[in-house]
């Protein structure tokens, strides 16, 4: 009894995380487009709040490995839960990356004009949201549909690419700018492979099977 008490906590504490990481995820989303500074500074001074919380869920990981020893479905969780805390704690990581690559581009710079953000950012946080709801309805089909949308992420990612290598070709001003534009695409399709990740975590925990996307990951 005292076991499933303490895997209930940990399921909640995850859940906790995952939600605090999508809050992170749409903020920065919110960044791209207002440029707000104080709202990006704020991102960047507020990530200690998830990496405390990502301790707090390996150390309670560790302690019901080490008192419980558990096994089979249990197991699972358990392992599952600590790959996702990762991916958790990465993605976040990821935001703040991104709240920094948008304090560093100049303000007279319009972005917009080079690449729209907006599309990516609401496919990337329905792919963050989508892995939350996989993992709290513990459903393999629903994760398995992030798969297809990390593709097309990527191929956002690939025209992002395409059109601030064009730019840098033609010589113009803000080369640091548009480089950080392009950084900031990367730091999005990152976000969306730690979704995938989760997904394929989600996959193993409620089918016992090991998968692995077929999205590419590298830069172009």
């Amino acid at each position: 009894m005292h076991f499933h008490r303490e895997i209930d906590n940990l399921k909640q504490k995850i859940l906790e995380l995952g939600g605090l990481v999508e809050d992170r995820v749409r903020k920065a989303c919110s960044i791209l487009e207002s440029r707000d500074p104080d709202m990006a500074h704020g991102l960047v001074n507020s990530d200690w709040e998830v990496d405390e919380m990502e301790i707090l869920v390996e150390e309670e990981c560790l302690k019901i490995l080490a008192l419980h020893q558990p096994v089979a479905r249990d197991l699972r969780l358990v392992v599952a839960i600590i790959k996702i805390n990762n991916e958790l704690e990465r993605m976040a990581d990821m935001t703040v990356n991104i709240a920094k690559r948008v304090l560093n581009i100049e303000q007279e710079f319009n972005h917009s004009a080079f690449l729209d953000y907006q599309p990516m950012g609401e496919r990337v946080l329905e792919m963050v949201k989508m892995s939350l709801d996989a993992l709290v309805t513990e459903d393999a089909e629903l994760a398995r549909r992030i798969f297809l949308k990390d593709e097309e992420v990527d191929r956002m990612r690939n025209r992002a690419y395409g059109t601030v290598l064009s730019e840098l070709n033609r010589g113009g001003e803000h080369a640091a700018d548009l480089v950080n534009l392009y950084l900031i695409a990367r730091h999005l399709e990152r976000i969306a492979d730690r979704a995938t990740n989760i997904a394929e975590e989600v996959v193993y925990l409620v089918e016992g099977e090991i998968v692995r996307s077929s999205g590419e990951l590298s830069d172009p």
